[in-house]
C-alpha cells in the first residue's frame, strides 16, 4: 500500500531511505535546510553525498518544513543528533497523527539523553519509533540487500514501518526495545572510531577482533544499565551495526579514527571527513554516562583521553593491554 512519507534531513542516510521508499512506490517528501541540496535533488535527481545513486522522480525535496510534514503518513527524522531537538521544535506543531521514527544515531550532549527521550519530552501524544541496523547509506541507495530493525512500544508503529520499507532489498525486523535499539546504534560509533585508529596503526586482525568483542561488552553494559535489553545488543542494531561500521571504509566514524591515528587534530579530522562525525561527540557522552551509571568502560575512557587529554594512540593501546588482570 502506497504511503506518503516525510523524511527530515537530506544527508546520505536521509537520501538513501528516500530512494528506497520511492523505489517501492511511496510518495516521498524530503526536507533539507539547504536550497543547494534541494535544487540538486529536484533538478539533477542527485544527492551530493551519494554520487552513484539516482533520486527517483517520486521524491520531492523542500526547504519548507511545514510543507514536508503536512499530509504525510509517517515522519522519519534523519538529522545529526546535535540538531535533533532544534529541528524537532521546528515541525512538531505540524504533526497530526503521524508517528515519528528516529533514524538519527547519537545522544543530546547537553542532557546526556537518548534521542527517543528528547522526542518524548518535545512531543506529547505522538508515537515514537527507532530505525537502526547495519545499513550503510551508500549500499542501501544502490539496492544492496540489508537487514534492519524498527523498535517502538506501539505495535502498530512497528508494523506500519515494516510494511512500508520491507522488500527483497531490505528485511525489516520488529522490536519493542526502543532504548536498546537506539543505544546500540549510538554507542557502536565509538568502537568504530577506535577501529579506525587500530587500522591506521596497522595493528592487525587480532587487535581488531579484541576491540570489537570487548567493545560490544562495554556498550551492552552501559545499554542495559540505561534500560536496554541485553539480547538487543547482540542483534542487528548492536552487533550487526558494530561489525559493519568497524569494518567498512564507508564508515565516517572509522575514517575519523584513522585521521586521529595518524596524528590529525579533531578539527582537522572534521574537515577531512567532511560530514558530521557522531562518534566524537558520543565519546564524551558515553564517558559521562559511564560515570553516572558507575559502569566500567576502559575502551571508552581511554579513547576519551586520546581526544581530550592528548594521550597518544600508541600509548592508549599499551594502557588498555596492561590493565589489571581480569576474568572474562
Amino acid at each position: 500500500m502506497m504511503q506518503k512519507i516525510c523524511i527530515i534531513g537530506s544527508g546520505s542516510w536521509g537520501c538513501a531511505l528516500a530512494i528506497h521508499a520511492a523505489k517501492i512506490g511511496h510518495e516521498v517528501k524530503l526536507w533539507s535546510f539547504s536550497e543547494e541540496e534541494a535544487d540538486m535533488i529536484n533538478k539533477q535527481r542527485k544527492c551530493k553525498f551519494l554520487p552513484m545513486a539516482v533520486m527517483p522522480e517520486n521524491i520531492y525535496c523542500t526547504t519548507n518544513i511545514q510543507e514536508a510534514v503536512e499530509g504525510t503518513d509517517m515522519i522519519l527524522h534523519v538529522t545529526p543528533s546535535k540538531f535533533f531537538r532544534e529541528t524537532l521544535k521546528q515541525y512538531k506543531q505540524y504533526i497530526t497523527n503521524q508517528p515519528v521514527i528516529i533514524c538519527s544515531k547519537g545522544f543530546e550532549l547537553a542532557s546526556l539523553s537518548t534521542l527517543s527521550d528528547v522526542a518524548q519530552e518535545e512531543l506529547t501524544n505522538v508515537k515514537i519509533g527507532a530505525f537502526s541496523g547495519p545499513s550503510h547509506a551508500e549500499e542501501v541507495s544502490l539496492g544492496i540487500p540489508t537487514a534492519i530493525v524498527v523498535a517502538s512500544k506501539d505495535y502498530d508503529v512497528q508494523y506500519k514501518v515494516q510494511d512500508a520499507f520491507m522488500n527483497e532489498n531490505m528485511r525489516v525486523y520488529t522490536s519493542t526495545d526502543i532504548q536498546g535499539v537506539e543505544l546500540g546504534g549510538a554507542l557502536k560509533n565509538i568502537i568504530a572510531f577506535c577501529a579506525g585508529i587500530v587500522a591506521e596503526l596497522n595493528l592487525g586482525d587480532n587487535t581488531f577482533a579484541a576491540l570489537v568483542t570487548r567493545g560490544l561488552t562495554e556498550l551492552s553494559r552501559l545499554g542495559v544499565a540505561m534500560g536496554g535489553e541485553h539480547n538487543t545488543f547482540y542483534g542487528l542494531s548492536g552487533l550487526g551495526d558494530l561489525i559493519v561500521t568497524c569494518m567498512s571504509e564507508h564508515s565516517r566514524n572509522r575514517k575519523a579514527g584513522r585521521c586521529i591515528g595518524r596524528g590529525l587534530s579533531v578539527e582537522e579530522t572534521r574537515k577531512e571527513v567532511g560530514m558530521v562525525i557522531e562518534s566524537i561527540d558520543n565519546i564524551e557522552v558515553a564517558y559521562q554516562l559511564s560515570k553516572k551509571y558507575n559502569i566500567e568502560m576502559p575502551i571508552v575512557s581511554t579513547v576519551y583521553d586520546v581526544l581530550y587529554h592528548n594521550l597518544p594512540p600508541k600509548e592508549a593501546i599499551i594502557k588498555l593491554m596492561t590493565r589489571e588482570k581480569k576474568c572474562e
